[in-house]
């Protein structure tokens, strides 16, 4: 019989000691092996689950990347659309993805309007380095030219680049 608990492992293992205990008083016919029941404490973070993401400004998912970064939280792409930054997901380490989910590339912009050069290049290097290495060369190559339309991708050969498929 195992418990799972969150918090103080102390307090915890205190506690189903004391519950195990209580059993014994009361009758329930709770065996030895559950009174010497082990605490186990699982960290795993919640999984994200990415539907249909049509993407949305750079700062944005920079920040969120960020933070599931920090968490090691696990995202699995399993919608019909991944389009635009949401593509940066694949960077991430926990990622898994459906073959079946039409990733969408296109450049960075502001609002669909041309960048400045400078500021266009330093953009496209950051989006690209959430990329594994062949999609990362196709993108700065002729992806992220295209800035009123978008280039698409199918999971399957995501996946056939080092991308692990759920």
């Amino acid at each position: 019989m195992g418990f799972w608990v969150t918090g103080n492992a102390g307090a915890s293992a205190a506690c189903i000691k004391g519950f195990a205990a209580l059993a014994m008083a009361v009758g329930l016919g709770v065996t030895s092996q559950a009174t010497q029941a082990q605490t186990q404490i699982s960290y795993a973070p919640e999984t994200l689950v990415v539907r249909n993401d049509r993407g949305g400004l750079l700062r944005e998912r920079l920040l969120q990347l960020g933070q599931l970064r920090k968490q090691n939280r696990p995202v699995e792409i399993r919608g019909a659309i991944c389009f635009s930054t949401c593509t940066m997901f694949l960077g991430l380490p926990n990622t898994c993805i459906s073959p079946n989910t039409t990733f969408g590339f296109h450049g960075p912009s502001s609002y669909g309007r041309p960048l400045d050069t400078v500021t266009f290049n330093r953009a496209s290097k950051v989006i690209a380095n959430y990329y594994p290495e062949s999609l990362k060369q196709w993108y700065m190559a002729e992806g992220r030219f295209k800035i009123r339309s978008i280039s698409r991708v199918k999971g399957e050969n995501i996946i056939k680049m080092g991308i692990r498929a759920c």
